[in-house]
């Protein structure tokens, strides 16, 4: 069945490679470059993904809107991708949080602008019974392009600083320079290979609406906003492996075994839910994640940590691609750039709020009783709770 995908999805994969190689060699270091080098405090780390993700999510409401009224998505993804390489090299100079915000805020504006055209031009370049497929390879290739760019990084910390406990300026450094180069060939991959797939031009409509789109989508973005709420980002999972006692090694070995069970399992995961069922896929992989943030809220050790966040590839590779494989069964050709515009917007909205709040949780709202670094943990695991609670009524 591989064999009979399409150029686009071996071109937007590659790109997306590449990218990840990039990428999160980098940003996986950053929550550790703003604890370890500058000292900021969780809540602030929260507050800058939280922006950062908010940032993507409306640009990907617009890019994916107009990348419909264009009847174009290829050089809107182009273009996005060429915005997040021009901004990374920016991290080699940032000696403030602020000057860390300035960059993340730009590689997520080139994210916001490239996704959901992107997205779209995947779904548009399979048929119908092998978009599972094609979305979970892609998912592959992306997550595969992590482990790489985090093998690298696990290399040059080896050898600049080795066991460590904490992340030196000198060393990240070192990293960002070395991302400059597959984070070019992502977007030369991207411009050279990949074809436009023809599609007629909508109409307009406005941004934030959901006129025209199936209820049953709607039900499924009311589910994912619930989901995302509790989802923060991993740069508190990273935090909590340091908190229970990993090395930075041992935390780049730690999200090397993440992203090899995620690469390993996205392609098989995405193809069964070709024959499963989507939602039936997603259910699965939410509820996974919930039982893992509970282990993390339990984990006494950095070993522990470590191993559940080696199953959290796991829900990662069972919901991503079954997620956007299912928006598009959802949704008509000439309105899928729209709809994913919304549904990443969803979930990078919800960001904000979910990094936040669970940065407040983690510092424990100035010493309350109950609360500390096992909090956003738990938060997250009921809400995963609610998340399914609402798509399980399809």
């Amino acid at each position: 069945m591989i064999k009979k995908l399409s150029r686009n999805v071996w071109a937007l994969t590659a790109g997306s490679f590449f990218t990840d190689v990039s990428s999160e060699m980098i940003f996986n270091l950053v929550p550790l470059f703003l604890a370890n080098v500058l000292g900021v405090k969780t809540s602030v780390i929260g507050l800058i993904d939280g922006i950062a993700e908010t940032t993507a999510g409306l640009l990907k409401l617009y890019s994916g809107a107009l990348s419909d009224r264009l009847g174009s998505r290829k050089w809107l993804a182009v273009g996005g991708y060429g915005l997040s390489t021009l901004a990374k090299p920016f991290l080699y100079f940032a000696s403030t949080w602020g000057g860390v915000l300035g960059v993340r805020f730009a590689d997520r504006i080139g994210k916001g602008i490239r996704t959901a055209p992107r997205d779209a031009l995947m779904a548009g370049s399979v048929p119908e019974n092998l978009r599972g497929l094609a979305f979970g390879l892609h998912r592959a290739g992306d997550t595969a392009g992590a482990f790489t760019g985090l093998a690298i990084a696990a290399l040059v910390i080896y050898f600049t600083q080795q066991s460590n406990a904490l992340l030196t300026r000198a060393t990240f450094q070192t990293i960002v320079l070395i991302s400059i180069i597959p984070a070019v060939l992502g977007v030369i991959s991207l411009a050279l290979l990949a074809r436009e797939v023809s599609i007629k031009p909508s109409s307009p409509s406005p941004l934030f609406s959901l006129e025209g789109l199936s209820p049953r989508f709607r039900n499924f973005l009311l589910g994912v906003i619930l989901f995302t709420l509790g989802n923060s980002s991993d740069a508190f999972i990273i935090l909590r492996g340091q908190e229970r006692g990993l090395s930075v090694l041992q935390v780049m070995g730690m999200l090397l075994t993440f992203n090899a069970v995620y690469a390993l399992l996205s392609t098989p995961l995405g193809a069964l839910s070709d024959k499963l069922g989507r939602r039936r896929l997603i259910l699965a992989g939410w509820t996974a994640y919930g039982l893992i943030y509970l282990g993390f809220a339990l984990a006494q050790t950095g070993t522990q940590v470590w191993l559940l966040f080696g199953l959290y590839g796991l829900y990662y590779a069972a919901s991503e691609g079954a997620a956007k494989a299912y928006v598009a069964d959802l949704i008509e050709p000439e309105r899928r750039g729209t709809a994913y515009g919304l549904f990443n917007a969803a979930v990078a909205l919800s960001a904000l709020p979910a990094s936040l709040l669970a940065g407040l949780l983690w510092q424990g709202f100035g010493a309350w009783p109950g609360f500390g670094p096992s909090a956003p943990f738990l938060f997250g695991a009921v809400m995963s709770l609610l998340g399914m609670a609402v798509i399980s009524r399809q």
